[in-house]
């Protein structure tokens, strides 16, 4: 989220860092939405002071006896209340359509970013390792999985593409990764093991910068209202398609879905909605009170919109597509003291991504996954604390890379290639042998205070009054499935078996090599 006031003051220089994400100037526009939000504002604030001066003298002239001048006071202040209503509709709907319009536009990339559109713009900072060069013709990570416990056609069975089994020594594997990865963050680089929700509500996904640009590219969890539209769906089936109660179900069904599907991202249950349910509410009791065999699911479906009116529960819920985004938002909406940071977080959790804009890419194997596990990390800091922090971070997932004997390169991205919600991102990309290339297995990010004013995550430093908005970073430390591929395939042997990192080894038991 961007300071409009930075952008008034200074809108070439946004409309500069704009384009080097490939975006028109945007300045222009912002400015003018700002200014009619203004208006409106200062507008309705000029009419509180005229009612509240009108209203003081309404008791004076009532008395002073001055009926005239009472009645004229009386009817200029109920003139007011109604400018002024109008007035604070239009400066909420102005409030409303510069946030949504700042909301939609990434963060301005670092100035020591490379300019370029997309990968191939980005430039190489360092690498590690050299790729291995093999005696035998080395099998890919599909051939040699299958062989170990991985088996894609039973997950397609129950789940459909893009899921995996693993079983046996493969999901040992998996597991010891993860265990080490966990371990060596919090051992010897200093961040905090956290176990969060794999579910969170749409302020969460706002936070962090997926939503609400992004939402096709979550996996999104049937809020109350789609459950209840199902439930009135049900009601429907069990009655004449010409009977008036089903007209009035319908009218409920449409207004459920309407909000099941809204997706607005708000912190807190609107009126409107309240009284959208209080209205659903009545209809249904009109249209099914005293129908025989029908009132106790009616008085069910009547409780539980009660239920959710009470507990406005409006929100949507997503599954994760990374640990990035609950633990980002464990400082938003407060003001912390500066002695908390840096706070540096790492958590191993399943992620969920429905790769919208990924069909036909990556479709044999598990590089690119509907479900895969990741070991995240996460830093929140001061300001003056977030350049040397993404150095740090980058260095803590490449000490994974190192310990598990894979080569990999260090890129910088170029401002077209960067994440939404980034500032400057380093990928490590790990060689992959059958390929005859570098693939992503980390990416490490600095947002700067992008994402906290997102989440007005703010602290505040010892002696000073006004609060700062917060600095956060995140990195994967890394991802599990990836690293998975990467290590049977830069371990191989020719017969098919797996030499494991020695780094590995007491988190598999002892065991040195994997066999079919």
């Amino acid at each position: 989220m961007h300071d409009i006031r930075l952008i008034r003051d200074n809108p070439g220089a946004f409309d500069a860092a704009m384009a080097r994400r490939g975006l028109t100037p945007q300045a222009e526009r912002l400015i003018d939405l700002d200014a009619r939000r203004r208006e409106a504002t200062t507008r309705l604030q000029e009419l509180e002071t005229r009612r509240n001066a009108a209203s003081k003298e309404i008791g004076a002239a009532k008395a002073r006896g001055e009926n005239d001048r009472f009645e004229a006071l009386r009817a200029e202040v109920e003139a007011l209340k109604g400018e002024m209503e109008r007035c604070g509709v239009d400066a909420a709907k102005g409030e409303e359509l510069l946030n949504q319009a700042l909301a939609a536009l990434p963060n301005a990339p670092a100035e020591d970013v490379p300019d370029g559109e997309d990968e191939h713009s980005n430039e190489e900072v360092r690498g590690w390792g050299e790729p291995r060069e093999f005696d035998f013709d080395p099998a890919d990570h599909v051939t040699l999985g299958e062989r170990l416990g991985l088996d894609f056609e039973r997950a397609a069975a129950m789940s459909g593409a893009r899921f995996a089994v693993l079983q046996g020594p493969l999901a040992r594997l998996e597991r010891a990764l993860g265990q080490f990865m966990l371990d060596m963050h919090t051992t010897e680089n200093g961040y905090r093991e956290t176990s969060v929700p794999l579910l969170v509500r749409d302020e969460a996904l706002f936070g962090t910068g997926q939503l609400p640009k992004f939402a096709e590219d979550q996996f999104r969890i049937a809020n109350g209202f789609a459950v209840l539209s199902n439930q009135v769906d049900e009601l429907i089936a069990r009655l004449e398609a010409t009977d008036e109660h089903a007209t009035s179900l319908l009218r409920i069904k449409n207004r459920l879905d309407k909000l099941s599907e809204s997706g607005e991202v708000s912190k807190k249950i609107s009126s409107e909605i309240k009284i959208d349910i209080d209205i659903a509410r009545i209809a249904l009791i009109e249209a099914l009170s005293g129908e025989g065999g029908l009132s106790g699911a009616a008085q069910d479906l009547d409780s539980k919109l009660a239920e959710l009116n009470r507990a406005g529960a409006t929100s949507n819920q997503w599954l994760i597509p990374t640990a990035e985004v609950p633990l980002t938002n464990l400082v938003r909406d407060a003001i912390h003291p500066e002695s908390a940071f840096p706070l540096r977080l790492t958590a191993l959790t399943p992620c969920f991504r429905s790769e919208a804009g990924s069909a036909g890419r990556d479709t044999r194997g598990l590089i690119r996954m509907h479900q895969f596990h990741k070991v995240e990390l996460v830093s929140i800091v001061t300001p003056d604390q977030s350049e040397e922090e993404l150095e740090r971070m980058t260095g803590c997932a490449e000490a994974v890379l190192r310990a598990l004997e894979l080569p990999y390169r260090v890129m910088a991205l170029c401002a077209g290639d960067m994440g939404f919600a980034a500032r400057k991102t380093y990928d490590l990309e790990v060689w992959l042998p059958t390929q005859k290339t570098y693939r992503e297995i980390s990416s490490c990010s600095n947002c700067g205070d992008f994402q906290a004013r997102r989440m007005n995550a703010r602290f505040r430093r010892e002696g000073e009054k006004k609060p700062e908005f917060l600095h956060t970073l995140n990195g994967s430390g890394v991802a599990v499935g990836r690293a998975l591929v990467a290590i049977l395939e830069n371990h191989q042997n020719a017969d098919g078996s797996v030499t494991i990192p020695a780094a590995l080894r007491p988190y598999m038991g002892g065991v040195e090599v994997i066999r079919p």
